[in-house]
């Protein structure tokens, strides 16, 4: 576990999206061998506020190809609490603000695996001070991006992080915060960074920073009636 006060993000003032808290996650692990590693990145008014990552002991098989790329076998987790003993971090993160991920339904799957509901907590879909007890909606910087790039943009995280120079900042973010084993991707809390990273390039893209949360969230859905009901509540 780690936190880190540095400007990472250059948000704009006000209530557009980049003022809130906004927690990025990150799960390495499968439906099968369970959690076995998250990070998570809490983002606010143009800085990173705090970080959390930790192994989590597998509760099933992990396949070989699975711990190839991840770098996690069984043994490597031998030892550690199972990711279910953190309900109430995740649950208070929720509670506090939307959760982002890259290709976010991974996420929410592995998520939901394993509890199939949060608290209750603010639907910031909503224009009231609706609440429910869900994990999402969720932002997904994997649906973002192509969106401001153009449909020729790639959506691979590693491949987003080289077209827009970021490399080396984060490299130099992942040697303060990341264990030395776990700086590279398919690390839990590098990919995390590197998700951070890329919401803070969509922050200071025109047209884009200065947009509301309940926006950021209907343009992370490729759900056409799902995105509706968001801009219809948007609207109204």
């Amino acid at each position: 576990m780690g936190s880190a006060r540095r400007p990472v993000l250059r948000g704009v003032v006000g209530n557009a999206w980049p003022e809130h808290l906004i927690h990025f996650v990150d799960f390495e692990g499968s439906t099968v061998s369970g959690i076995l590693e998250y990070g998570v990145v809490s983002l606010r008014g143009g800085e990173i506020v705090a970080t959390r990552s930790r192994i989590c002991r597998a509760v099933g098989r992990v396949r070989p190809e699975d711990a190839a790329l991840h770098g996690l076998d069984a043994a490597a987790t031998v030892g550690c609490a199972p990711f279910a003993d953190d309900f109430e971090v995740f649950a208070a993160l929720r509670e506090s603000g939307p959760l982002a991920a890259h290709f976010a339904n991974a996420e929410n799957t592995l998520l939901k695996a394993v509890w199939a509901y949060a608290r209750n907590a603010p639907d910031y879909s909503k224009s009231d001070s609706a609440s429910a007890p869900t994990w999402g909606p969720w932002i997904d910087t994997g649906r973002l991006y192509p969106q401001a790039r153009g449909a020729g943009a790639s959506a691979k995280l590693g491949e987003i992080i080289a077209a827009e120079g970021l490399q080396a900042q984060l490299d130099a973010l992942a040697a303060e915060l990341c264990p030395p084993e776990r700086r590279r991707y398919h690390a839990a809390l590098y990919d995390a960074l590197a998700g951070a990273l890329i919401l803070s390039r969509l922050a200071a893209m025109p047209g884009w920073g200065d947009k509301s949360l309940r926006w950021l969230l209907e343009h992370s859905t490729l759900d056409a009636v799902r995105r509706e009901t968001l801009r219809q509540d948007e609207l109204f």
